[in-house]
């Protein structure tokens, strides 16, 4: 049913939960993963030096974030794709589960840090919305126990 999951994360607690329904649901089907985390566009108006240093903060924060997720997924025996993006998350990540023609979009319901907590979701809304294929939302364990 599902041979390519989109795993779209930020390294968030409840990105870590979408981590292990995408592991469960790709090692149940055999399907091949694609990590994908998404930053949003570093402004120009920062002139140099300070755009290339937002945008390297940024392009390794997603390396650490991705590398840790690649081996937790291969060490399940999983093959496994990633992608650093630049650009409006939800956007993005529609744009890549497109693209790799992924049967399923797996995700935290809200992103990391205090701005996100305001936004109360608004990236997984609109992933929601504009999706062509099923999306998995993953609600942190907190969350759940809250419930």
């Amino acid at each position: 049913m599902f041979n390519k999951i989109l795993l779209a994360t930020d390294g968030s607690e409840n990105a870590a939960q979408a981590l292990e329904y995408a592991k469960g649901l790709a090692k149940c089907h055999r399907a091949k993963v694609f990590v994908v985390y998404v930053f949003p566009k570093v402004p120009d108006f920062l002139g140099e030096p300070s755009y290339s240093n937002a945008l390297s903060k940024n392009i390794a924060r997603g390396e650490e974030i991705i590398a840790d997720l690649l081996h937790k997924l291969q060490e399940a025996g999983l093959e496994v794709k990633s992608e650093i993006l630049e650009g409006p998350p939800a956007d993005a990540i529609l744009r890549v589960a497109d693209v790799r023609q992924c049967d399923l979009i797996v995700m935290g319901n809200r992103g990391h840090g205090q701005v996100s907590s305001l936004l109360v979701g608004s990236v997984s809304h609109k992933v929601i919305a504009h999706a062509k294929v099923p999306v998995l939302i993953a609600r942190s364990v907190e969350e759940e126990s809250a419930a």
